[in-house]
């Protein structure tokens, strides 16, 4: 088996989009996290698909809750905001990020290049993560360019 370290360098080298995965706790407070491991499933339904690491808090908001939605990010502030909720559970993430909720109340952030709002049909254990494969609901486009994760850092795509 390969060794974890050498696999994540390995996968390093597979650029990815780079997404906030936002939901409701129990009581409608607002939780998320940084998310690159997100996919298409199929498009009729629609139906995407979240990989979570199983010890994250949003992990069990998202199992309580049902819902969550995928917020695509833009170069511009997205580095920040990726950084910013891919750190542990301290305190309220969403203090002084701007969002919206969904016709679902789901949060959207306002500076999310593209959203999707979807609603959990099955979670599958995959190691020390779940893949959520959910319906999309609602979800809209905006212009600019996603930011993109590639071997450990940040950057932009401009086709």
């Amino acid at each position: 088996m390969i060794d974890p370290y050498e696999f994540r360098r390995v996968l390093g080298h597979f650029p990815s989009g780079v997404t906030v995965v936002t939901t409701l706790r129990p009581g409608a407070e607002p939780c998320g996290l940084t998310v690159n491991a997100f996919s298409s499933v199929s498009l009729e339904p629609p139906l995407v698909m979240v990989c979570v690491e199983r010890e994250a808090v949003s992990h069990d908001c998202i199992i309580e809750y049902g819902r969550f939605a995928v917020n695509m990010l833009t170069d511009e502030e997205g580095e920040r905001l990726a950084r910013h909720f891919a750190q542990p559970q301290v305190g309220d993430k969403f203090d002084g990020v701007a969002w919206s909720p969904s016709r679902a109340g789901v949060p959207i952030l306002d500076r999310a290049l593209a959203w999707v709002d979807c609603t959990v049909v099955k979670a599958v254990e995959g190691g020390d993560h779940t893949i959520f494969i959910a319906e999309v609901t609602d979800g809209d486009a905006h212009e600019g360019h996603p930011l993109v994760y590639y071997r450990g850092r940040y950057g932009r795509f401009d086709p």
